[in-house]
C-alpha cells in the first residue's frame, strides 16, 4: 500500500512550530553520541491482497453452470448500457474481476491506495461500497479509486464521502493534491454512517464519468498536461484519527479494458 497526505502545508507549519520550540531551550545540554534513530513507520497492509484475475472462460457442457452464465450475461449488458450513453467509445473489451477488499485506515487527511493493474487508459472500475467512521462528524473520507498512476506517484484519486464526490489531481512537483470540481453534475450524495453504495468510475479519453448507484453523480475534464493512461488501483481515505478511522469494504469489484 502507498499513502498520501492532503495538507502538506499542515505539515510545514508543524515542521516550524517544532523548530521553534527546540531553538528556545536552554543551550549547552550535552548530546548523546549514541542518539537511536526513529523507528521506521509501517505501511499499512491491507486485509485482503487483491490479485487481479481473468474472467473465466466459458464453455458449454451439459449442465450449463447458470451462475457464471448470468453473470457475464450482467457484465455484457453493463458494458452495452455504458456504450450506449456514450460513456465508452466501444463494447470489445474484456473483464477482470477482483477478490473482495476491506481495509481501515486511521491517519486524518491521508489516503492508503494498493495498485491492481499497470498500462491502463480508457476503462471502468466498478464495485459496491460499504464504509463507516469511528468518529460520526469525520472530515470527508470513503472508499475510491484511484487512475492515472505515474512512476512517480503523480495520478487521480476518487472518493466516494458521504456527502459528495471527492476528485482529486496529485502533482508532486508541487507535493500536494488538489480538489478538481466537475464539468457537470453535482456530485453531491447524501449518506449516513454506515454508508453503501454501488460506485463505477469510467475514463474515456479526457473524461472521467463517476456513476453512484448507476446514475451519473459527475463528469470531469481531465488535465490536457495530465496523460490518464497509467495504473489503477483501489483507496481509502481516513477523516479521522480516531479508533480504526474509516472502514472500508469493497465486494463484486470488476475492471473492463478495450480490447487493444
Amino acid at each position: 500500500m502507498h499513502r498520501k497526505p492532503l495538507h502538506t502545508l499542515m505539515s510545514f507549519i508543524l515542521v516550524l512550530i517544532v523548530a521553534s520550540l527546540a531553538c528556545s531551550t536552554s543551550q549547552g545540554a550535552p548530546v548523546p553520541t549514541n542518539t537511536p534513530e526513529p523507528a521506521a513507520t509501517e505501511t499499512p497492509s491491507p486485509t485482503a491482497t487483491q490479485t487481479p484475475r481473468p474472467t473465466p472462460t466459458l464453455r458449454p457442457t451439459k449442465t450449463p453452470n447458470l451462475a457464471a452464465t448470468e453473470r457475464a450475461e450482467a457484465l455484457d449488458a453493463e458494458v452495452k448500457a455504458y456504450f450506449e450513453k456514450g460513456y465508452l467509445a466501444t463494447t470489445d473489451g474484456s473483464f477482470r474481476e477482483l477478490d473482495d477488499f476491506s481495509y481501515d485506515w486511521a491517519q486524518l487527511g491521508w489516503y492508503n491506495w494498493l495498485p491492481i493493474q499497470d498500462g491502463v487508459s480508457d476503462f471502468y472500475l466498478s464495485a459496491h461500497f460499504e464504509w463507516d467512521s469511528a468518529f460520526k462528524n469525520s472530515d470527508i473520507s470513503g472508499c475510491g479509486f484511484i487512475f492515472g498512476l505515474q512512476p512517480n506517484d503523480d495520478h487521480y484519486a476518487v472518493f466516494l464521502d458521504r456527502q459528495k464526490i471527492f476528485f482529486l489531481i496529485t502533482d508532486n512537483r508541487v507535493g500536494f493534491s488538489k480538489p478538481v470540481g466537475p464539468t457537470r453534475g453535482t456530485g453531491i450524495v447524501k449518506f449516513d454512517y454506515p454508508a453503501e453504495a454501488d460506485f463505477t468510475l469510467i475514463v474515456k479519453d479526457a473524461y472521467a464519468y463517476v456513476l453512484v448507484d448507476g446514475n451519473v453523480s459527475a463528469e470531469y475534464t481531465l488535465a490536457q498536461s495530465r496523460s490518464s493512461k497509467g495504473g489503477v488501483g483501489l483507496t481509502v481515505l481516513s477523516g479521522t484519527n480516531k479508533d480504526y478511522g474509516t472502514r472500508c469494504e469493497m465486494t463484486n469489484l470488476h475492471l473492463w479494458l478495450p480490447t487493444d
